[in-house]
């Protein structure tokens, strides 16, 4: 543990890029423990800068604050499928010319929509921000929002919902999960949104949601890498100052009542063989819990030393698979849990197995060896995910975007050094409940989907 510790005192240390003697630029004080910066332009759009000059490339992000969370019935999938609409040209650009001038240059760029954001980034070579930057800034103020790209991209995502959703038993059993464990909040829609609405979205509806959501007022910059933070500062206010401000998108307002018992769904379609998620509320990524239950989330569900795989892959061999994960999201969200039956065992002894491990925690709790080494894990997956400009350009967005504060992000080496055993079970006892769950069971069919 404590090699750990030092590893990322090292880590922050060297890459951090502050020199005693370097001058503050205007915005904000740089952190001296992280050598990050925070700038706000006139027209609210923040900027976070993290210089690191240990190679000559740097990652270049805008996260827009909206995800399908700020969606309603009606346009569900129109978060996604503005993700679409940004490579398809702007005043300056035709279609996919950004990313072939990107490409070109030796750099790679992507995109990402989540529930609770919109992210696209650039990792290319220093001397090529400014050119990133510009671009980033054009199909940003002056997207080519046309009834033709529309129409095209509105058929590339709903193949998109064929192939990961319709047609993919996880797919389909997730969708199924989030739109039961949730009655009021717009989690319980997907990402992808439902197929009827991305048939009706409209250019108008496009047009307005661009005009808010992707206003600069609403939109964190993150730049990591090899250059000079006044230098950058200077490149990103030359490019987007001039866009506009907008009124504040509406809040989401709707908070998810508790859960007062538990909810079953049972989905019925062609597979092979059983299949059981489980999902429990628990709160938003900022919530105090939250690292007693990502400690006991490594313990539960993570690997095949974790307490479910080993008890119902290996040792009883009543499950093909079987895992978990703990949501970390904006609002209050789901820990999740599944198993994939194997031949000759019946969904029920799943059922009881999976939920009496991950319940049975409450009155279990980990030993000192599960917590040393859940806590180890967790320490050295921070590590892990701050070794390069990207990762930690995507840790800061995420932070800032998700929790609020990009500064939590180098709170939570410690929050997890402070997680007891009577914490871990404290917290299983509160959430990993059954009147908190939802559970949905794939049972096979053996014709094909629609001729029912």
């Amino acid at each position: 543990m404590k090699r750990l510790i030092l590893a990322l005192a090292l880590l922050l240390g060297m890459t951090a890029g502050v020199r005693a003697d370097e001058p503050k630029t205007q915005g904000g004080p740089i952190i001296p423990a992280t050598g990050v910066s925070e700038h706000i332009l006139p027209n609210g759009l923040r900027i976070l800068a993290w210089e690191d000059h240990s190679a000559p490339v740097v990652s270049y992000q805008v996260w827009f604050n909206v995800g399908s969370r700020n969606e309603r019935p009606g346009i569900t999938g129109i978060s996604h499928l503005f993700e679409h609409m940004m490579f398809k040209g702007s005043k300056k650009y035709g279609p996919e010319e950004h990313a072939n001038i990107v490409q070109a240059q030796g750099g790679r760029l992507n995109a990402f929509t989540s529930n609770d954001m919109t992210v696209y980034y650039e990792n290319i070579a220093s001397d090529k921000l400014e050119l990133v930057v510009a671009m980033e800034a054009e199909r940003q103020a002056n997207l080519a929002i046309t009834a033709e790209n529309l129409a095209s991209e509105r058929e590339v995502v709903k193949e998109e919902r064929r192939m990961r959703t319709d047609n993919n038993v996880f797919g389909d059993v997730v969708e199924q999960l989030m739109a039961n464990a949730y009655t009021a909040h717009p989690y319980q829609w997907p990402i992808v949104g439902w197929m009827s609405d991305l048939n009706a979205i409209t250019l108008e509806d496009c047009r307005e949601y661009h005009r808010i959501h992707y206003a600069p007022n609403n939109a964190t910059v993150v730049i990591v890498g090899d250059f000079k933070t006044e230098d950058a500062v200077k490149t990103v206010e030359k490019y987007y100052g001039a866009i506009p401000a907008q009124e504040p998108p509406p809040e989401v307002a709707t908070v998810e009542p508790p859960q007062r018992g538990e909810r079953r769904v049972y989905l019925h379609r062609r597979a092979q063989l059983p299949m059981l998620f489980g999902g429990y509320h628990i709160p938003e990524m900022a919530h105090e819990d939250m690292p007693a239950l990502a400690v006991a989330q490594k313990i539960l569900s993570d690997g095949e030393s974790s307490r479910i795989y080993r008890k119902m892959v290996y040792e009883d061999q009543i499950a093909l698979y079987a895992g978990g994960a703990a949501d970390e999201a904006k609002d209050p969200s789901l820990f999740y849990a599944y198993c994939g039956m194997a031949i000759g065992h019946d969904i029920e002894a799943g059922e009881k197995a999976l939920f009496g491990i991950i319940e049975g925690m409450a009155q279990n709790p980990p030993t000192p060896e599960e917590l040393q080494k859940a806590k180890n894990q967790l320490e050295a997956d921070f590590i892990l995910a701050m070794q390069t400009n990207s990762r930690k350009a995507n840790n800061l967005g995420m932070y800032q975007t998700v929790a609020g504060d990009w500064r939590l992000l180098f709170e939570i080496p410690s929050k997890y050094q402070a997680v007891t055993a009577e914490k871990v079970a404290e917290v299983v006892g509160k959430y990993f409940v059954p009147t908190n769950r939802t559970t949905v069971i794939l049972i096979p069919e053996n014709e094909p989907m629609g001729q029912r």
